[in-house]
């Protein structure tokens, strides 16, 4: 470490609310970078696209193989329409939107409605009186005791992993994407999710009429459903992990939650750069206007940040097996330690 960043280190922030000044520098977005990072994702992608259609003549392994890899460039597309609505990858707002809506049919995710669920995520994430919209349903050890068994029953259906990263994903982007749900009183919201379902509904009038139903099956629908778990799961790990952070209302605090309930899911370089750096989500969480490719550039100036609930790919897995909040251990817990700890209690 050089002096510099050793001065820079001792004079960091103590509070999570005091890095917002800090991070602050990090929030302009370059137009010809943005640009850039735009164009080398969406042409590898619409190359992809046209060398699968064109494998079908000669395999049809060779074409769900390439669409398959091509799913990490609809990720990454998914990750762009996110700094999009964040209003971080351009300075002009309606830019932004425009390209963020142009995504969502390719996506398959509404633009207006899901920035808006998001923007309610931001603002309540790790907030126990205001869970429902933009998360992962999760209850805390209290709540989940009180249930019926029945309803008991649900719940661990829905928090187990062959639904949440099975059956999970295809729901989401092929059928609950299709409505504004949570947003059902606002026209705006209907506009949004219906003008997204014509416009891909016209993409895929126009897959069948030239190619027949094998596109569809072989290359639109396996590469959306694998892009869709993958980023089920990256949505998964940035706020399902042990040491998380989840408060009553009266004590929720926006900048600690951000900070201490979102993760630093280190990931090896190309698969980073395929996620467009979302895995340092506590820096995004706590500054969501930075655009992502400054987000590195964050951590390498201030090594500090890089230690908060810091996360490989093997120590993930084991948050597939959480469900449930301690309130009382400040832990998410297994069903199995939370029968211990309701046994004890």
């Amino acid at each position: 470490m050089t002096k510099d960043s050793s001065t820079a280190e001792t004079n960091a922030p103590t509070r999570a609310r005091d890095w917002v000044k800090v991070l602050a520098q990090y929030r302009e977005p370059n137009t010809w970078r943005s640009l850039f990072e735009l164009a080398v994702t969406v042409g590898p992608f619409i190359g992809l696209w046209a060398l699968a259609w064109w494998s079908l003549s000669i395999s049809v392994w060779l074409t769900l193989a390439i669409s398959l890899c091509n799913a990490a460039f609809l990720l990454r597309l998914f990750a762009i329409q996110h700094d999009c609505g964040h209003n971080s990858f351009f300075n002009d707002r309606t830019l932004s939107d425009w390209v963020g809506r142009f995504l969502g049919v390719l996506t398959l995710t509404p633009y207006d409605v899901w920035r808006r669920s998001h923007s309610i995520h931001h603002s309540s994430a790790g907030n126990l009186g205001r869970r429902g919209i933009g998360d992962i349903d999760t209850l805390t050890v209290a709540e989940y005791q009180k249930l019926s068994r029945f309803k008991k029953l649900v719940y661990r259906v829905y928090r187990h992993p062959i639904v949440l990263f099975g059956f999970g994903p295809g729901y989401l982007f092929f059928l609950q994407n299709r409505l504004p749900l949570g947003l059902m009183e606002h026209a705006r919201y209907w506009i949004s999710a219906m003008c997204t379902n014509a416009a891909i509904l016209v993409a895929l009038a126009v897959m069948w009429y030239f190619g027949g139903l094998m596109p569809i099956l072989l290359i639109f629908v396996p590469s959306t459903l694998l892009a869709a778990t993958a980023g089920v799961w990256l949505f998964y790990v940035q706020h399902q992990f042990e040491t998380t952070h989840w408060e009553e209302d009266q004590n929720w605090d926006l900048h600690d939650a951000a900070l201490q309930g979102s993760s630093h899911y280190v990931l090896p370089s190309v698969l980073q750069w395929l996620s467009a750096n979302i895995g340092i989500h506590h820096i995004h969480h706590l500054y969501s206007r930075i655009p992502f490719y400054r987000l590195p550039e964050v951590l390498k100036d201030h090594a500090g940040l890089a230690d908060i609930n810091r996360m490989t790919i093997r120590e993930s897995l084991v948050n597939a097996r959480l469900h449930l909040w301690d309130e009382k251990s400040k832990r998410l817990l297994s069903f199995r330690e939370a029968r211990a700890v309701a046994a004890v209690g």
